[in-house]
């Protein structure tokens, strides 16, 4: 055995190139590829240069829009879109074969780096795919940032008779659900005051607020995740401003949106909260000299609305059908994330649903890695599913 690197990785597999033996179809050494190359949200260019490459090299028109998605038009009897950013951090691109993965329970070679599972796997899949079978593709940027690909798609072309969203499912799996989304920052400053005084300051309020939020938002223990809010704070900050004249907090927050629940809820419930927490400063300081209520702001980020598909629908009934040809078990899945799936549903009133190959819970983690064969298997059943929906 060669001897091991300080990643974890041994000298052979830090060797892994393009022609390792593993990689024997156009289709693996696309995803070999793309893995290859950092593709983190803002910085795609070089990714999707190597889709239009792959496209044209197999006699599609190929090409990046305004905002930089690839587009490579085709059969619209099925849009094929997955996205071509990842999120940061690096994870050494490597091929492995180890008997004891727990990631590829059947053996076989293991790709391993950055965007394999989340959503490199699903991206290739769909690329081959789409060049296999004749249909449309898109691969879009900043899915993990600001969804900006996806809105522009949805303004830019027109409504094709079904879409098939590219994330991890599993080669077994189908999503037809996920949450949606809000984000949102709540600003408040209280007039500076020495720290003997009883009425509470922003960083209070601040707290205040959270607390309330988080009580308004608290799950049941018998409901689901996917049927609740979940609420979570992502920054926090706060102290004395540069002039000295006050006390400033802000906290920016992500809101989950399950289906039932709008996003103007989400906000009144928000709102509300903070004015019981500025009213709470108040009264903390009545009677007291100087007393005053803190000011508070919000600055709301666009929504994006939940959805869940129907698990009759053609595009899920075609997936179950090719999954089971394929030798696999279906399942329905539905997700507590959010994906770009859930802008392509407010916008398009054609079926669709989510699907890819790739363990979900290795999105964005350290040891993030996808077993060839499940690959493999994932672009049979999506080029069976393609053909089953333009044939009808």
């Amino acid at each position: 055995m060669a001897p091991e690197a300080p990643d974890g990785t041994n000298d052979d597999e830090a060797r892994t190139t393009r022609e390792h033996p593993a990689l024997d179809s156009d289709a693996r050494r696309l995803l070999f590829d793309l893995v290859s190359t950092p593709s983190v949200s803002g910085d795609e260019r070089e990714a999707a240069e190597l889709l239009v490459a792959f496209f044209e090299g197999n006699g599609r028109e190929a090409y990046t829009d305004a905002v930089g998605n690839v587009r490579a038009p085709g059969d619209d009897g099925v849009l094929l879109t997955s996205h071509v950013d990842t999120v940061p951090g690096e994870v050494p691109v490597r091929i492995t074969d180890d008997p004891d993965d727990d990631a590829a329970p059947d053996g076989g070679p293991v790709l391993w780096g950055r965007g394999s599972v989340d959503a490199t796997g699903p991206l290739a899949a769909m690329a081959a795919a789409a060049v296999e079978t004749g249909v449309s593709f898109a691969g879009v940027v900043g899915e993990e940032t600001d969804s900006r690909g996806a809105r522009h798609l949805v303004d830019d072309r027109a409504e094709p008779d079904a879409v098939v969203n590219g994330e991890p499912s599993g080669w077994e799996g189908i999503t037809l659900g996920y949450r949606g989304f809000q984000a949102g920052e709540f600003s408040v400053s209280t007039p500076a005051a020495h720290t003997s005084r009883p009425e509470p300051n922003a960083l209070e309020l601040a707290t205040e607020w959270w607390n309330r939020v988080a009580d308004a938002f608290a799950r049941d223990d018998d409901a689901a995740v996917f049927d609740s809010v979940t609420a979570k704070p992502v920054e926090m900050d706060g102290g004395l401003s540069d002039d000295g004249t006050a006390f400033e907090a802000t906290v920016s927050a992500q809101f989950r949106l399950p289906p039932g629940t709008t996003a103007a809820a989400v906000r009144e419930t928000a709102e509300d909260a903070a004015a019981a927490s500025v009213s709470v400063g108040t009264d903390a300081g009545a009677g007291e000299a100087g007393a005053a209520a803190g000011e508070f702001e919000f600055a709301w980020g666009e929504s994006i609305p939940p959805v869940l598909d129907s698990p009759r629908g053609p595009v899920a009934t075609a997936l179950r059908g090719a999954i089971r040809r394929g030798g696999g078990s279906p399942r329905l899945l539905r997700k507590t994330g959010t994906a770009d799936v859930n802008l392509f549903a407010e916008a398009w009133d054609c079926p669709m649903a989510t699907y890819g190959p790739g363990d979900s819970s290795l999105d964005h983690a350290p040891d993030e890695r996808l077993p060839l064969a499940e690959f493999d298997r994932a672009t049979d059943a999506l080029c069976a599913t393609c053909e089953r929906l333009t044939d009808d």
